[in-house]
């Protein structure tokens, strides 16, 4: 008799499934609640927004939820932001002493990483330790920040929460608009900036990066140096954009200092974590659309973050500049990117793309149905923007979330679970792989 065994990728979805669920039900509890428990659409969205490092809210956590309810949200944001079968791999391993292949598996579907070396408890212990000193290092600096206008006890709580939040990217706060109040705190900035850069760098190379002996450029992996440059340059491209196009209308009022400050900690921001310093409401369209552009690339790949990750859009362009050279090959820094690599690129781009579209289209149908253009002027941008922002598992929001009908929060939170696994584990835990046992003829076909 056959046995069912689930594959990696449906372990992990599985695995994802059962912890925002279990989060669902505990954040029902009146125990969790300070006023009306939360229906459990509601209860469901904000698990899995929390599992999923999102940020994304249709209630406000600070005052919905007690201590016991922001804990539990928290939780949900550390299990979620390592990943489910990083922790229970690990628990596997403390227990037997060994991992076996399918532990092996499950951690590469999370990590991102061939763990079939001899490097998987040295990665495992290196992702744990590097979680806990950013934490708490975060936690410390936020702290002394917070201690300022509030007890040492809030301060040290909200410190913990906001570090661990800024570090699994997830942009959940304490504070009814997020960080705004802090927009011109240098060390809130810094520290937030800091947390989420980490984060989102990615478990591989912050351990290729510990392990290093030299850490000159030439040294280090070519995964490493797309991710750097490619997470370097959006940084700066976003910041001075920002800089430039809310001069005159957000950043009005502000020092030069202050101002460059902003704008760097919504480049940072926007990519991955979902804080802000600043009202979205107040900015301008151009500046919007820069924000989805940065929203769709999102993170680094085995991070805490989302998108269609910095390698993959870094991996797109070399291959469009080898096009317009009529090079064969994919090239970046003197090493040839293998054509597998490219064809995952570009695979992950259009699926990325169709499930916004598909989304988005969907949220017009349930949100502004029977509504005139004239009507509904406006609320086009605003959905495309919670679409990317859900999917991106990114948190930002134009303020049109917790007013969706039921159905349009379905599309959401599911946006946030694809986004999160990523959309080809989605197809592999559905599809079935099939063994080509012939070859057909190949013919041209003309393109473009």
């Amino acid at each position: 008799m056959k046995t069912f065994r689930l594959s990696p990728e449906q372990t992990l979805i599985a695995g994802f499934a059962g912890l925002i669920l279990l989060g669902a039900l505990l954040l029902m509890l009146p125990a969790c609640n300070r006023a009306e428990p939360l229906s459990f659409i509601d209860a469901l969205f904000t698990a899995t927004s929390a599992t999923c490092v999102t940020g994304l809210i249709v209630v406000d956590t600070g005052t919905q939820f007690t201590i016991w309810g922001q804990l539990v949200i928290l939780g949900l944001i550390q299990l979620g932001g390592l990943g489910i079968m990083t922790f229970s791999t690990l628990f596997l391993y403390l227990l037997s002493g060994k991992l076996s292949l399918g532990s092996r598996d499950m951690l590469k579907g999370t990590l991102g990483s061939n763990p079939h070396g001899r490097g998987v408890m040295p990665l495992l212990k290196t992702v744990f330790l590097a979680t806990l000193l950013a934490e708490a290092l975060g936690a410390i600096l936020l702290a002394a920040a917070f201690g300022r206008s509030m007890p040492v006890p809030e301060a040290l709580y909200y410190g913990v929460f906001h570090a661990v939040s800024a570090f699994c990217n997830a942009g959940f706060a304490l504070f009814p608009n997020s960080l705004v109040p802090w927009r011109t705190d240098v060390l809130v900035n810094v520290t937030t900036m800091g947390l989420i850069i980490a984060g989102g760098l990615g478990f591989v190379v912050v351990y290729e990066l510990y392990n290093s002996r030299s850490l000159r450029w030439r040294t280090i992996s070519l995964n490493a140096r797309i991710v750097l440059t490619t997470t370097a340059g959006l940084i700066l491209a976003g910041g001075l954009f920002f800089l430039l196009l809310e001069w005159h209308n957000g950043l009005r009022g502000l020092s030069l200092l202050q101002a460059v400050q902003t704008a760097l900690f919504q480049s940072v921001t926007t990519r991955t974590a979902g804080f802000n310093t600043i009202d979205l409401n107040i900015l301008s369209n151009p500046t919007l659309f820069v924000f989805l552009i940065l929203m769709f690339i999102g993170a680094s790949p085995a991070s805490c973050g989302g998108g269609i990750k910095t390698t993959t859009f870094a991996i797109i362009l070399a291959h469009i500049r080898a096009m317009f050279h009529r090079q064969d090959e994919t090239n970046m820094f003197s090493r040839r990117v293998p054509d597998a690599a490219v064809s995952r690129a570009i695979s992950i781009t259009f699926f990325a793309m169709t499930i916004i579209l598909i989304a988005t289209s969907l949220l017009l149908i349930t949100e502004l149905a029977g509504l005139s253009h004239q009507e509904s002027r406006g609320q086009f941008l605003e959905l495309l923007f919670e679409v990317t922002s859900a999917f991106a598992t990114v948190g930002l929001s134009m303020g049109k979330t917790p007013g969706l009908t039921e159905a349009g929060k379905v599309i959401i939170l599911s946006l946030m679970f694809i986004g999160r696994l990523g959309p080809l584990t989605m197809a592999m835990a559905i599809g079935k792989k099939e063994k080509m046992r012939y070859r057909y003829v190949q013919e041209d076909v003309l393109v473009g």
